[in-house]
């Protein structure tokens, strides 16, 4: 959806020099051994040479023409965030990949596997899957060798994830309403800063709602990001959230803003009275214009592990999630909770972080994933 690289600019093709005619040479010049020969600005015919009539003139040696080198791409930023991805998950990784190591397929291995995914956070369903698919894969292709085994595996975790994997989508609507929710200290104003950046970026006008009324922290935190991305905001300070979700929505549409974001207060799941609130903004969102809150986006820490599956879970019973935002992945996060989202609640994954810079925030891809967790 967005474009985080850009291209490198494509060098002039060098001037290629002309082949001389027939019957014609150049002038040798005491030069650096970098260029060879130079051209007579003025030319004229080339003295014939004193052999007896009956030898032929030698014929002229061609000026071979050589051709510029390719120019050399610079890297993409992706890679460069793919990388750090794997940086964060090599724990995890690596624990996963050292049951490889060994010469046999045998149940010894499938045990060894089963406990390094379960220590993935990747729960007991989606380990239970991916054993039962990943011995399929092995019976089919008839592997034999424990690294095509790994493999098959990355194969069967992409294939896992793939449900996951789908764009945020902006401009169906005007503006589109998104509704961002989550426990506090998972990264969601952060997240909010870096999803405006790149809005902006891509030309969309973006109207911040800071509905996290009860923590002067957040409006601050906000109006930071809103400065940055030069894009507005609506605050007010200790006033009800959801009535600032309305006035943002309204101003919104009145505006001709292309995107409302409402960054709501930290909720934890068992906070029941809280939730409530939650529901109640998402009410009144849908007051100022029918139809929104278009995307409800839950931000989680992938360091919480299973808990993050009961997130999910608790958010989308409530509110109707569509779609994650995954951060911190460059911690001590594990990583396989993905996998135990994928099977048991498989809301779709727009974004995972990996750190706090804006071009850590990068779109989900499910088989880049895969192999930056088990390669």
């Amino acid at each position: 959806m967005f474009s985080f690289f850009k291209k490198a600019p494509t060098p002039a093709a060098a001037e290629a020099p002309a082949l001389l005619p027939e019957g014609w040479a150049t002038k040798p010049v005491s030069a650096p051994t970098s260029v060879v020969a130079e051209a007579v600005p003025a030319l004229v015919p080339a003295p014939a040479p004193q052999v007896p009539a009956a030898v032929p003139a030698p014929m002229p040696v061609p000026v071979a023409v050589v051709a510029p080198p390719p120019p050399v791409p610079e890297a993409a930023p992706r890679q460069g965030w793919l990388n750090r991805l794997r940086a964060g998950l090599r724990k995890t990784g690596s624990s996963i990949a050292g049951v490889f190591t060994g010469t046999k397929i045998d149940d010894q291995l499938y045990e060894e596997l089963e406990e390094a995914l379960l220590m993935a956070d990747a729960g007991v369903k989606a380990t239970e899957f991916l054993l039962g698919d990943l011995k399929r894969r092995v019976k089919e292709a008839r592997a034999s060798d424990p690294q095509a085994v790994r493999g098959l595996l990355v194969d069967a975790l992409a294939e896992l994830l793939a449900p996951l994997e789908k764009g945020l989508e902006v401009g169906r609507f005007t503006p589109t309403v998104m509704m961002v929710v989550g426990v506090n200290g998972a990264g969601k104003t952060t997240s909010i800063g870096k999803l405006t950046r790149h809005l902006a970026e891509s030309d969309q006008r973006v109207l911040l709602a800071a509905a996290d009324t009860f923590r002067a922290a957040a409006r601050e935190q906000l109006g930071v990001w809103a400065d940055r991305a030069k894009v507005e905001i609506i605050s007010q300070e200790g006033g009800d959230p959801a009535a600032v979700s309305f006035d943002a929505v309204n101003a919104g549409r009145a505006r001709g803003a292309d995107v409302v974001i409402a960054d709501t207060a930290g909720r934890l799941p068992t906070q029941l009275h809280l939730m409530e609130e939650l529901k109640k903004i998402r009410r009144v969102i849908a007051k100022a214009q029918e139809g929104a809150p278009h995307e409800v986006l839950l931000v989680v820490d992938g360091n919480t592990g299973q808990n993050a599956l009961n997130q999910v879970k608790a958010f989308d019973e409530a509110l109707g999630l569509t779609g994650l935002v995954v951060t911190k992945l460059d911690g001590t996060a594990k990583g396989g909770v993905l996998a135990a989202i994928a099977r048991e609640r498989p809301v779709p994954v727009y974004f995972i972080g990996v750190g706090e810079k804006l071009e850590d925030l990068e779109t989900f891809s499910a088989r880049e994933f895969a192999r930056a967790l088990l390669e």
